[in-house]
């Protein structure tokens, strides 16, 4: 930007405003497609109480859109997030009849990659 001449007063630099925040979102899925995103509340923090809530709707929403499928239960994978991992938290999903099924931090299948370098 240039100034028409020498006594010209500086231009206006436009301010830049940071609108954009962070938000968490919880998706819930199965083979048929997404059950239900929540997005977390400002000011609210992801708890074992608020994910636990959560856990009973997902149970309310597979009795109303996947009635005939659920026959034999859920099995449900999260990841080790410490809401995930509470003590309230297993116990809700065990109450619910969710069966939980461990997310590892790597597959056992795969062995570790291993890098080797040899100079002739």
């Amino acid at each position: 930007m240039e100034w028409p001449h020498s006594g010209s007063p500086r231009p206006k630099k436009p301010e830049c405003k940071n609108l954009l925040e962070k938000v968490l979102a919880s998706i819930f899925w199965d083979q048929d497609g997404i059950l239900r995103i929540d997005y977390l509340p400002k000011g609210q923090t992801m708890n074992a109480e608020y994910y636990s809530s959560l856990m009973v709707q997902l149970k309310d929403i597979l009795k109303e859109k996947r009635r005939r499928k659920v026959t034999k239960g859920v099995l449900f994978l999260h990841d080790s997030a410490p809401a995930h991992r509470a003590l309230a938290t297993q116990k809700k999903l065990a109450y619910l009849g969710f069966q939980c099924l461990d997310h590892l931090p790597y597959s056992l299948i795969w062995p570790r990659r291993t890098t080797t370098c040899s100079v002739d």
